[in-house]
């Protein structure tokens, strides 16, 4: 006899149809799994067994062929164990095929009947071809953020079983944790704004970088604020809509990753991660499963690399396409999956490796010691940053002050007010302008032009930063209130905040 059941695999951050076909015939008792398996889910033929066994069910002696459908397509991991299992019970008459029609089952077995969660529940159910879904109790909250499916949950193989025959109804959702649909802890706020002291341009920078979603770089020495600067980000960004939430969701599961407490699922996600990190965990991919990197599970938030001098110059290297793109395509010889990267970057520096680099006569370093440190950050990736500002050390004024300085609840409403100028010209931030729309939307006054052209001429500033330095400059005119023509002071302050640019480069030339 034979079954046929739906379910998914996961490719990146996609979930992929698959159908599972079951056949049972005469012959000598054997389990084969078809159609491209991985090692994890081909050993779904001990799982199964010993699922069948533990919970009290007939295992048939007789030779068992599971085909899954597509044969051309890799399938990975242990979430087709449950489909498997019930297309057994279906083709050796268990279960009446009609129970099954139009379900889809999602979920890994353990050797005791039990059923677990899997990475991408989120996408699996998205995916999977039939308007009902069975996966594990545990990943139940999370299958129901997918709109347009009914979702049962079952803890164990036998709870399938009475749910499909009617000997026992689908057992009740449990009541969501305050922590969260999988356990995760509430995140721990952002810091305040108001807790830094001094740094009027590098506040006024970050500012900028919330309106505009344009990526910047501190450079200054150790204990100037830079990564407090950076960690203050998030707290000024808006917060998410329905589909970047469910967008940024699906990353996290796919990533095995628990999702953010309901309260928290609009919060715009923060990654950090540390200067030996490979190019594959940065970006993502793999070899016998693609998986999400850093710069996708930071999508639709901040990616913040500190100490960037440190990271591998092979490593920076490969952020280059996914910051214009703002996605990956991550091919393999059998698969290829795009990955989400629309980030803003935020890096912190130090100007040379002792970090004393702007103190004068403070810095130790040899001119090889500044040139080796200098081919880490090329110009081509120096130049996908918007913002690149100079940050020294607060003065004993600043540190010793009362702390009257503005909140971050006070920046990100400013945030929010010029935010809503650019939804009007049809995007998100201003950096998502194309050149063709600055035109219309950013256009130059004869002395913001004269600005420019100096500039231009003198090699200073790239095609590339001729079009960074104009949508700063809108961003800027939209903090004002100004109109579409940008004036000569809005195009000068955003000459000024790249002015730490220079500081790296010459550090290639000392």
């Amino acid at each position: 006899m034979i079954a046929a059941l739906g379910s998914a695999t996961l490719l990146g951050v996609e979930g992929r149809p698959v159908t599972v076909e079951v056949h049972v015939a005469n012959g000598l008792p054997a389990f084969a799994i078809v159609g491209l398996p991985d090692a994890a889910c081909r050993e779904a033929r001990d799982r199964v067994r010993a699922a069948f066994l533990s919970s009290g069910l007939a295992w048939p002696m007789r030779r068992v062929t599971v085909n899954l459908a597509p044969s051309s397509m890799r399938k990975a991991g242990a979430g087709l164990d449950l489909a498997i299992a019930v297309g057994l019970l279906v083709a050796t008459g268990e279960i009446d095929g009609p129970a099954t029609r139009d379900c889809a089952f999602l979920g890994e077995l353990g050797l005791d009947g039990s059923l677990r969660p899997v990475p991408g529940v989120l996408a699996l159910v998205d995916a999977a071809q039939a308007p009902a879904v069975v996966c594990p109790a545990a990943s139940l909250a999370e299958a129901r953020l997918v709109p347009g499916r009914r979702v049962f949950g079952a803890r164990s193989l036998l709870e399938v079983l009475d749910g499909l025959t009617g000997r026992g109804a689908w057992p009740a959702p449990a009541p969501r944790e305050p922590t969260g649909a999988t356990g995760a802890s509430p995140a721990a706020p952002a810091p305040d704004l108001a807790g830094v002291r001094g740094q009027r341009v590098a506040k006024r920078a970050l500012e900028v970088a919330a309106t505009g979603a344009h990526h910047v770089l501190f450079v200054g020495p150790p204990g100037a604020g830079k990564t407090m600067l950076a960690r203050c980000l998030p707290g000024l960004l808006p917060p998410l809509g329905g589909e970047d939430a469910l967008e940024v969701a699906r990353v996290r599961s796919a990533a095995g990753l628990p999702l953010p407490p309901p309260g928290e699922l609009g919060r715009p996600p923060f990654r950090a991660p540390h200067h030996s990190c490979s190019p594959v965990a940065l970006v993502g991919g793999g070899t016998t499963q693609l998986r999400p990197g850093e710069l996708s599970l930071a999508s639709g938030g901040v990616l913040f690399l500190d100490e960037l001098g440190e990271f591998p110059a092979s490593v920076l290297e490969t952020l280059r396409q996914p910051l214009e793109d703002g996605a990956v395509l991550v091919s393999r010889a059998r698969a290829s999956t795009r990955l989400p990267a629309r980030v803003l970057l935020v890096a912190a520096a130090n100007p040379c490796p002792c970090g004393e680099g702007t103190e004068p006569g403070a810095c130790r370093c040899t001119p090889a010691m500044r040139e080796r440190y200098a081919r880490r950050l090329s110009a081509p990736f120096l130049d996908r940053f918007d913002l690149l500002v100079r940050v020294d050390r607060p003065s004993p004024a600043d540190l010793l002050s009362s702390g009257d300085a503005e909140a971050t609840a006070a920046v990100a409403a400013r945030v929010a007010r010029a935010r809503a100028r650019a939804a009007e010209r049809g995007v998100r931030a201003n950096a998502q302008l194309s050149d063709a729309r600055l035109d219309e939307v950013a256009v130059l006054s004869d002395d913001a032009r004269g600005l420019l052209e100096a500039r231009l001429a003198g090699g200073a500033l790239s095609a590339r930063g001729l079009a960074r330095i104009r949508r700063v400059a809108r961003t800027l005119a939209d903090l004002a209130g100004a109109g579409d023509v940008l004036d000569a002071e809005h195009v000068a302050v955003a000459l000024e905040l790249r002015s730490a640019r220079d500081v790296l480069l010459g550090t290639r030339r000392a």
